[in-house]
């Protein structure tokens, strides 16, 4: 009971603006992850080394007086490439996806250090720079992330119903009957990881300028993270919407999934749990999360057979009942 008592209701609301600005750039991380995880049904590990990539190209590029729009961009072409290799580790030499996206992963890491002049972070300050989003500034990083967000959402859903985008959806599919029809799903393979890993640098760009720093071990559990955002978003968005899940809907929910994640963490932290333990209850929440369509759709199957059940044994009654 004194445990509770030391719990203070303000604390967590004081938390939770800051809570939603993470949230928020997390879940623009998960739109790049839920490009190759749903969409291409690749499982690219990449993120982990790209999400750093995006955080220290965007803070050297402004500590070298680029202006940050721009040191974004070039963020965003350095994702493309990240992409890029692990795609093309995949198509053209045969390497497993998991395995394509673990070496660009390693790779990464040395590159980092190398754009950060070998130092393990850099730091950059919202009072010497005009940085779009800061934690000095929670209502305007707020702002800042919905707005990036909404963009991205607008692109994507524009990008992905023309016939370049519709063929990648395509591939993921059935990459068989794609190729079969003409298209070459390699090359919307490498296309596709390439978006996703230029949205994950995006995001990384936007976190290093929101903390005040970029960190060589900041995408570390960033493909769980995006994961726990997708899960938990469609989750919720099949919850609501059933059959009137579209595609628009469905990217909305995925970045509210970052912020409800974030929000649970923000939870666990007022509870005083060990911060060390986050990574246990992000796996946790993931695997709750995954298992819940799972045991929907076996619990509507038992209901079906069921029914059928009834229904054969009604029938063979009535039969019996007329012979």
């Amino acid at each position: 009971m004194s445990y509770f008592l030391t719990l203070n209701p303000l604390n967590l609301i004081n938390a939770l603006p800051g809570c939603i600005a993470q949230g928020l750039i997390w879940g623009i991380m998960a739109l790049g992850v839920y490009v190759t995880f749903r969409l291409l049904n690749f499982a690219d590990l990449t993120v982990d080394g790209s999400f750093a990539t995006g955080g220290a190209v965007t803070v050297m590029l402004t500590l070298a007086g680029f202006p940050v729009p721009v040191a974004l961009l070039i963020a965003v072409i350095a994702g493309l490439a990240s992409g890029l290799i692990t795609g093309l580790l995949h198509t053209s030499l045969g390497i497993p996806p998991i395995l394509a996206g673990i070496l660009t992963q390693i790779a990464l890491y040395s590159v980092n250090l190398h754009i950060m002049d070998m130092s393990a972070n850099k730091a950059i300050s919202v009072q010497k720079y005009q940085l779009l989003i800061s934690l000095m500034h929670v209502p305007g990083a707020i702002l800042t992330g919905g707005i990036f967000a909404a963009f991205l959402i607008i692109i994507l859903y524009w990008y992905f119903g023309t016939e370049q985008g519709s063929s990648i959806r395509a591939t993921g599919c059935n990459p068989a009957m794609s190729k079969a029809n003409g298209i070459n799903i390699n090359f919307t393979k490498v296309l596709a990881l390439s978006i996703s890993n230029g949205i994950v640098c995006l995001a990384g760009g936007l976190m290093a300028q929101y903390q005040g720093f970029a960190d060589i071990n900041m995408g570390r559990g960033s493909i769980v993270i995006g994961l726990a955002a997708v899960i938990i978003g469609e989750v919720f968005g099949d919850a609501l919407f059933r059959k009137h899940m579209n595609f628009a809907l469905r990217m909305v929910f995925i970045v509210l999934g970052g912020v409800i994640y974030y929000i649970v963490v923000g939870i666990v932290l007022w509870l005083k749990l060990n911060s060390n333990d986050l990574k246990l209850f992000t796996a946790l929440i993931v695997a709750i999360f995954l298992a819940v369509p799972y045991l929907q759709g076996k619990r509507r199957n038992s209901f079906l057979r069921t029914a059928k059940a009834s229904e054969a044994a009604l029938k063979a009654m009535n039969d019996r009942e007329v012979n």
